[in-house]
């Protein structure tokens, strides 16, 4: 709890239940499958120290993250209120991970040697789930710290002081890698996976089209051009190493991570300024934009122009603005991430070919089931020397990011807008699952603005059958993958958690390329003392609004008595002014005599809070539905443990 206001406010749950919500029997349901499905897992596809169990190669610079990723939600889950001992198994999977990574010669001193920050990012969700899962782990809090400084330690070469640049694309505890190692020492087209994305570079003489590097000569110096000009510098997708610093920033504040946040981000902004407040994706050894291509404010490693455009830079851009405003308490640092949205929003059109048009469209339409001659608005993501081009449907989780930190009216405008045109009805929960655990924003969010009553219970069916899908491709397929597929894992990871984190914190899963974990609501078991919905206890947040919450609780143990810590943001960052909840106005049970089973009458009540944290007693078989009033970012966040009282200062 909170040493500097005392006790928390506690609460006591008088509303027994009469008719048992099927949401909440849905919600334990999947605690209790999920805590089974991990288990299998494992026991299936890892050694006995943690580590998968592989007998491949590792090829190029490649794959540290394809590694960690099948294991990058089991903490979130514990921290959701998973089984006790996935805590111990979560943190051997990542020593047995790290020491598999060791041996193959990509990790140094448990931190990924060098390599870029799209998939640096995809390897570290998994540390950070733990940090936060676990605050009190001095190992973890150790290694954060001595991450962090990996590049905030001039010494260790990754970044440059005097030009607020990280000095190349792929970096790390080996410190900077020039270029991009062996896998485009030529670029041909025989690589056919990579004929999608066209170029890398569309400005060398002689090379226009993708057909023109079946020459051995032209895709050596492709290669040449990729590893000079794409493999130095700053790059727009290396602002996800914030992540890493915000993360050690969370245990102690120590200034000199808040202020290289700060800093770093400030940077890029400024060059985002003279850009007319678009990102740029590129800066060279000597911090210059567009040094390393003619000039150009595109180019870059996993930038503008290839191969994946706002897919990656908006990702990273939002991932940087989210972290300094966890460490400043500010949101105007979002403009950040506002200006990409916008810029390709300006320039959408509407297409009935959302599956052909752009180099990714056709998974989106799989998932969304959208069918060829559907009409959708369609949005740039990519920008070369003839402009934008490439073109894919808006990418939801990012305005949906923007309008959840901030309700403002113009982030709801945007989001809302963009339903229009949508190709698909936002309100239907579409079956599919992905590794990133994200995709349903659309109903999630309809739901939270009330437009979507049925989500909850709809939304929990398909994490079900999404379990229950991966577990039978598991027990098919019992072994592990051919060299060439070190992909396997992530695609049969039975740990589903994106509609856990929706409607119990209230908020979207972490963006996935190394985002940390935000939420509107965390829980603790105040009687075991641990992260967590406690057994048999159901939480659902119903609305999130820029004044508070409205969230349900309820307790199905028939005999067990249970407490919840309630905690504001995910950091304690937040203030509970005070809680509005319903209680019996009656206390008699009834008379035994009567054939109804009596709706219990109820009153409005409210209590003051003035704290991050508010507790609530729960008897056997009640439930409590409280409004809170929040003041958001009223504190400082702290990775703040549900153990002993963590401290908190006034922001």
């Amino acid at each position: 709890m909170d040493e500097t206001q005392g006790d928390p406010t506690r609460v006591e749950a008088t509303v027994p239940i009469r008719e048992t919500p099927l949401w909440a029997v849905l919600e334990r349901r999947l605690f209790s499958v999920l805590d089974t499905a991990w288990r299998e897992f494992a026991a299936t596809y890892c050694g006995p120290d943690g580590r998968l169990t592989y007998g491949g190669r590792m090829h190029h610079r490649d794959g540290v993250d394809d590694f960690y990723e099948p294991f990058f939600n089991w903490p979130v889950l514990y921290r959701l209120g998973g089984a006790d001992d996935l805590l111990p198994a979560v943190k051997e999977h990542w020593a047995g991970v790290t020491a598999q990574m060791t041996e193959f010669g990509f990790v140094r001193d448990e931190y990924e040697v060098g390599y870029d920050w799209f998939h640096q990012g995809e390897s570290l969700n998994f540390f950070y789930a733990i940090c936060a899962a676990d605050p009190d782990d001095s190992d973890f809090r150790e290694r954060a710290l001595r991450f962090a400084r990996l590049y905030t330690d001039p010494a260790r070469g990754n970044y440059d002081p005097d030009a607020r640049i990280i000095v190349a694309p792929h970096t790390g505890s080996g410190g900077p890698r020039p270029g991009l190692g062996t896998e485009w020492i030529e670029y041909s087209a025989t690589q056919a996976a990579m004929k999608p994305y066209g170029l890398p570079l569309d400005d060398l003489p002689g090379i226009t089209r993708w057909d023109d590097l079946y020459a051995q000569e032209n895709a050596r110096r492709m290669g040449d051009a990729m590893q000079d000009r794409l493999g130095r510098g700053d790059t727009a997708v290396n602002l996800a190493a914030t992540s890493l610093v915000t993360n050690a920033w969370l245990y102690d504040h120590a200034p000199e991570l808040g202020d290289w946040v700060v800093e770093y981000v400030g940077a890029w902004r400024e060059r985002a300024a003279a850009n007319g407040g678009l990102i740029p994706d590129n800066v060279g050894p000597s911090g210059v934009v567009g040094e390393l291509h003619g000039g150009h404010w595109y180019g870059g490693h996993y930038g503008w122009a290839w191969p994946h455009g706002l897919h990656s830079v908006e990702s990273a851009a939002m991932i940087a603005a989210v972290n300094e405003t966890l460490v400043t308490g500010g949101t105007a640092g979002l403009d950040l991430a506002r200006a990409p949205l916008d810029t390709v929003i300006a320039r959408s059109v509407v297409r009935a070919d959302a599956a052909t048009a752009g180099s990714m469209g056709w998974g989106w339409a799989q998932k969304m089931d959208v069918a060829p001659g559907v009409p959708v608005r369609l949005v740039p993501y990519r920008h070369g020397s003839d402009g934008w081009f490439d073109l894919h449907p808006v990418p939801l989780v990012y305005p949906v990011w923007l309008w959840w930190l901030t309700s403002e009216a113009g982030d709801r405008k945007r989001l809302e807008s963009l339903e229009e045109d949508a190709g698909f009805d936002w309100r239907d929960t579409k079956w599919f699952q992905d590794k990133e655990e994200q995709g349903h924003e659309a109903p999630w969010v309809s739901f939270l603005l009330g437009r979507n009553p049925r989500y909850p219970e709809d939304a929990l069916g398909l994490a079900l059958g999404q379990v229950a899908r991966r577990l039978a491709l598991m027990r098919e397929t019992p072994y592990g993958p051919p060299d060439d597929d070190i992909h396997w894992w992530q695609r049969l990871n039975p740990v589903v958690t994106e509609v856990l984190t929706q409607l119990v914190t209230g908020a979207p899963p972490a963006l996935y390329n190394g985002g940390l974990a935000l939420a509107r609501v965390t829980f603790g078991d105040a009687l075991r003392g641990r992260p967590g919905l406690p057994d048999d206890v159901a939480a659902l947040v119903r609305e999130a609004d820029a004044d508070g919450v409205r969230l349900e609780l309820v307790n199905l143990d028939p005999a067990a008595r249970r407490e919840v810590v309630v905690q504001a943001g995910a950091f304690g960052e937040d203030r509970i002014d005070r809680a509005v909840f319903d209680q019996r106005a009656d206390d008699r049970p009834g008379d035994s005599r009567g054939y109804l089973v009596p709706d219990p009458r109820t009153r409005q009540a409210e209590a003051p809070v003035g704290s991050s944290r508010l507790l609530i007693a729960l008897p056997p078989l009640h439930r409590i539905s409280l409004r809170l009033e929040i003041t958001r970012r009223a504190q400082t966040p702290a990775h703040t443990s549900f153990t002993r009282p963590t401290p908190r200062r006034d922001t």
